[in-house]
């Protein structure tokens, strides 16, 4: 026979079960209901359900066939209308056949007195979360070789002695088989310490933009919670708030296929099993948030590595214990390492566990799929989460409240985390301001120096380009002036018309002779004169170069001596502006 795929609603008088029956003959099905039974048949598929409430046949029972969908809907009467059914969507548990009717236990457990009929506590009793102690006993020689437990309520042992290869795939312990609980926490925290990098952490404490971002994000329960908080009042959270919670066709298959179980679990078993659904609960709002829903290759890598349970193996005595342990390894293995994921995540798995044993089952189901995906992952499957979607289903919904309550009333802060979180801080802190005090003192010196030395660097360049250019003009006129008296006498040619002069131009020399007439009067200029004027504009366009002309003349009447001209002509230079430069005639 085949379970086929069902779903249960309820409105105040009706339960409604839809069930999937494709290629089931129509006219071959058979109904049957009473109380808390129900079971349908239709070739080849066979269901059988334990309702939570009970339901009445009163002739107002409905039924209809969907062809197109292959969806028998059964409509069927609460026998008290109005009534509310808690847990239609614990699909596992409404497989679970009905437990025996006899007076007589088919398992009976002798001295489990805190532990009522069936391994579950009374709903009435209020849950102590405080362990109990028992005084230190001494073990006995005959034990040499003690197998101690791990997995769902430490009911597994010898599990990774036939799977060393996939060991160090699935978690940090080396033989979980052969170490104690008090061996696994020392070095739990060994390695944890050893792991923690201060840069890293530094890094994203002061760089913590994409740290923000990821802390904006609103996961699937965030909405849930806000819409039950504004919606519901105190009295109906406990009752209806678990119908806000929906699942997907995929999550309602991976309830149908879980086997349905019965857990025998004494008291201390009951705590660790509740403490450790607190730290996966903490992990997976961690992975959740940091990818923003987006799950991805490590993922299952993250949610097992943050979770010491999962990791390590490790059993817990507090709940305060259990935030310290998840703070660690927030800040020394994942990407994103700040105080506020920790912080964020534990405010999340308080919502999530306020919500109810729905929102819980939804968080497992969703790390039961990642582990499931991820090869070596599997295995926790086994040991851990597919015992816990069972067991959810289950449990008490007082109890995750109180659970609930007493997660709310922790506290943490970054000195119980043993990291010297606040220390370094500090010490960061003292080293940024030393280097933002350097870098304001920097700029003040380079804003005066700059504008005070390029002023003076002018200047002095000024003033060594005015001196090298005077040296400059004095000597190259020094050197014209000492060279004339060599280059007058084979230059000079006696003219009829007066007076003739040689013409010294930057260094070169041409005949510029200014005629004049027996009467006196000035006469034509000749061609040299006129090509000069016509090269003096391309000289003006040097710009900085000192142009001067010496103009030579030897009257016919004149006799005085070369000294005294020479002497005269240097008082009489005109200053180094590009204009020419006459000198007193000097007579033959």
């Amino acid at each position: 026979m085949l379970t086929p795929a069902f779903d249960l609603s309820q409105d105040p008088d009706f339960l409604t079960i839809a069930i999937r029956v494709p290629y089931a003959r129509v006219s071959e099905f058979d109904v049957y209901f009473e109380g808390v039974d129900f079971k349908f048949y239709a070739k080849p598929y066979f269901l059988r359900l334990t309702l939570p409430g009970r339901v009445v046949e009163n002739g107002m029972e409905q039924g209809s066939y969907d062809t197109d969908k292959g969806i028998f809907t059964i409509r069927l009467p609460k026998e008290t209308p109005g009534q509310h059914f808690e847990g239609l969507n614990m699909l596992t548990a409404l497989l679970a056949p009905r437990k025996s009717r006899t007076a007589k236990p088919l398992v009976e457990e002798i001295g489990a007195s805190e532990v009522s009929e069936g391994g579950v506590e009374d709903e009435d009793e209020e849950f102590d979360w405080e362990i109990e102690q028992s005084p230190y006993e001494e073990a006995s020689e005959s034990a040499l070789n003690p197998q101690y437990c791990y997995g769902f309520g430490n009911l597994r042992s010898g599990v990774f002695q036939r799977l060393q290869d996939e060991l160090s795939d699935v978690i940090d312990i080396k033989d979980p088989d052969f170490t104690p609980a008090a061996e696994r926490r020392q070095k739990r925290l060994a390695a944890e310490l050893a792991k923690f990098d201060p840069d890293h952490y530094l890094a994203d404490f002061f760089e913590d933009e994409a740290v923000e971002q990821v802390l904006k994000y609103n996961p699937w329960w965030t909405d849930i919670y806000s819409e039950m908080m504004a919606s519901l009042g105190k009295s109906q959270e406990q009752e209806n708030h678990a119908a806000l919670v929906c699942f997907s066709e995929e999550e309602k298959y991976q309830l149908r296929k879980f086997v349905n179980k019965s857990y025998l679990l004494d008291k201390r078993a009951h705590h660790q099993v509740y403490y450790s659904l607190i730290d996966i609960l903490l992990a997976y709002c961690y992975e959740t948030r940091v990818t923003e829903g987006e799950k991805n290759v490590e993922s299952a890598w993250n949610i097992r590595k943050l979770s010491p349970t999962l990791c390590w193996f490790e059993t817990w005595t507090n709940v305060h214990e259990i935030l310290v342990s998840f703070g660690r390894r927030v800040l020394c293995y994942p990407l994103y390492r700040h105080f506020k994921l920790v912080m964020k995540a534990y405010r999340d798995t308080i919502m999530i566990l306020q919500l109810g044993k729905s929102a819980v089952l939804k968080c497992l189901l969703d790390v039961h799929k990642i582990f499931q995906e991820n090869d070596p992952a599997y295995i926790l499957n086994d040991l851990y989460i597919s015992d816990y979607c069972v067991w959810i289903q289950k449990a008490k919904s007082k109890k995750l409240a109180a659970l609930a309550e007493a997660l709310k009333e922790e506290s943490l802060t970054k000195a119980q985390l043993g990291l010297d979180l606040e220390e370094l801080e500090a010490a960061a802190l003292l080293v940024q301001e030393e280097e933002t005090a350097l870098k304001a003192a920097h700029p003040m010196s380079r804003q005066q120096t700059p504008s005070s030395s390029p002023e003076a660097s002018d200047s002095e360049e000024s003033d060594s380009t005015t001196s090298s250019e005077t040296e400059g003009s004095d000597s190259e006129q020094g050197e014209l002036t000492g060279s004339e008296s060599e280059t007058a006498d084979p230059l000079q040619v006696s003219s009829p018309e007066g007076r003739s002069a040689l013409l010294i131009v930057a260094g070169g020399v041409c005949r510029n002779s200014a005629t004049e007439t027996s009467d006196g009067s000035p006469g034509k200029p000749p061609a040299s004169s006129q090509a000069l004027r016509g090269c003096r504009p391309l000289i003006e366009e040097l710009g900085e170069h000192l142009n001067s002309t010496v103009q030579v003349s030897e009257p016919e009447d004149s006799a005085a001596g070369r000294h005294s001209t020479m002497q005269d002509r240097v008082d009489r230079q005109t200053p180094s502006d590009g204009r020419q430069a006459v000198f007193p005639t000097i007579e033959k």
